[in-house]
């Protein structure tokens, strides 16, 4: 006899109960509460587990991202299903239930838009504060304190791992604390996107406007995805001009600037460029060091009975050099390791227990990378080393930053010029051999290119 469970029987507590918890280890916090926890295990029959979601595209994206990983994960409790399938209840009359709203850091008016959830660990008194990110701290905390708004909106931009998101929660955490009745929204662009595409679908355009455009503060993540995405800017760029004009704070992050971002409608750059724009720039030495020594401070706290010889915390913060995550990871397995098998963390245990981190950090400088350093070097704007301008004073920076992206880098020729301004791979070829013989005749070349390949190294 084919066994049938529906609704909240015994399977959906329990079991979809367990697979929610892995799957939420799986695919992280965000998309948990955006994808996952809006699922509604109503049916198990004939090895097929049978979700009802509030949408056809729900269902859909949910099943072509995430599909796999929920059958495994299943499958791993229940070894007899076979298949998830993803419907819409006939009636609709019991939609999939909506994320959670969020922790009171991030109130929301209307249930109908869950933030996306903050992180408890990322405020302002965990923030390490160096020369390469003072700015974007000293801007965020400004806004933070939530008075007139002076620069709207503020725009956050760098790499992975240099602090963009940290800044971002921590700036919803203090405007929460001073000010509990502020309506703050903090997500992600994929998630506006996807809120979007769901009141299209749902004919709630009207709802959505409305909803969007009274909160106080909007806080968007990672802005680039919505590049592309005519429909979405649209909206985002309308949604952008009715908080301005009522003189609300818009706070966006992405992992480059404005003018960098391929595909983003020049009305939008525009927008985004009015306010202040500023750069996480890559760590040095001294902000890595300073990041660890902080982490230490914890982790003695939770390991009392590891001790740390001197010279690891220098070692991790010269060999991870590019994403503060990965530096914080290696510690915090160091310190997990070292008390599991009952030694102190010297450097020999450090290298045997990160062998596989230390191997993927070693230094991979991009061509981005490349280009800020070089227009730091030289002081001149990106966008002029970038540009068409063939004026001498952005020509020489130009064909140097050309040469050691070819020198320090695996992209080609054609993907060189592309990343310059869309330049032809002969201009890139052109570049790289007037500097391979200005750096034997012109000793002042020669040591800009000493020094800036040191920097970059570091």
């Amino acid at each position: 006899m084919t066994k049938e469970y529906r609704g909240e029987c015994a399977w959906g507590k329990e079991q979809w109960g367990q697979v929610k918890q892995d799957l939420q280890a799986s695919v992280g916090s965000s998309n948990f509460t955006t994808w996952i926890e809006p699922l509604d295990l109503s049916e198990v029959a004939d090895g097929v587990a049978t979700f009802d979601v509030a949408t056809t595209f729900f269902g859909n994206y949910v099943s072509q991202k995430f599909g796999d990983q929920i059958l495994y994960h299943v499958r791993s409790v229940d070894p007899a299903i076979r298949r998830v399938h993803f419907k819409v209840p006939a009636n609709n009359a019991q939609p999939a239930p909506r994320a959670p709203r969020p922790a009171k850091a991030a109130p929301v008016r209307d249930a109908q838009i869950p933030a996306a959830p903050l992180d408890k660990r990322f405020t302002f008194d965990s923030f390490v504060v160096g020369k390469p990110n003072e700015l974007a701290h000293a801007a965020a905390k400004r806004v933070a304190e939530g008075g007139p708004v002076t620069f709207n909106p503020l725009f956050l931009y760098g790499g992975v791992g240099l602090g963009k998101t940290h800044l971002m929660h921590a700036i919803a955490w203090e405007l929460q604390a001073r000010q509990p009745d502020l309506n703050v929204l903090y997500l992600s662009a994929e998630q506006f996107m996807y809120r979007f595409v769901q009141a299209l679908r749902e004919r709630k355009m009207m709802d959505f406007k409305e909803m969007f455009r009274s909160v106080d503060v909007l806080m968007v993540d990672d802005v680039q995805f919505i590049a592309g995405k005519d429909s979405t800017q649209e909206e985002f760029f309308h949604t952008f001009n009715a908080l301005v004009d009522q003189h609300k704070q818009i706070i966006i992050s992405a992992d480059r600037a404005p003018t960098e971002i391929e595909n983003l409608e020049e009305r939008i750059r525009s927008r985004l460029q009015c306010g202040l724009v500023v750069d996480l720039h890559p760590t040095n030495y001294e902000l890595r060091l300073g990041i660890l020594q902080s982490k230490v401070e914890y982790y003695r706290g939770q390991y009392p009975d590891v001790t740390l010889t001197d010279g690891v915390l220098e070692f991790l913060a010269h060999r991870i050099s590019k994403n503060v995550r990965v530096l914080e990871g290696a510690l915090t397995r160091l310190f997990a390791f070292a008390s599991l098998i009952g030694k102190e963390i010297t450097l020999e245990l450090t290298q045997e227990c990160l062998t596989d981190v230390l191997r993927a950090s070693e230094r991979q400088v991009t061509v981005e990378e490349i280009q800020r350093q070089v227009s730091d070097h030289y002081n001149i704007r990106l966008s002029d080393l970038v540009g068409p301008k063939r004026v001498r004073v952005f020509a020489r920076p130009r064909q140097v930053a050309m040469f050691l992206s070819k020198e320090m880098t695996s992209r080609s020729l054609p993907e060189i010029g592309r990343r310059f301004g869309g330049r032809d791979h002969t201009t890139v070829m052109h570049g790289v051999r007037r500097i391979d013989e200005l750096r034997r005749e012109d000793g002042q070349i020669a040591e800009d290119l000493d020094l800036l390949r040191r920097t970059l190294e570091a």
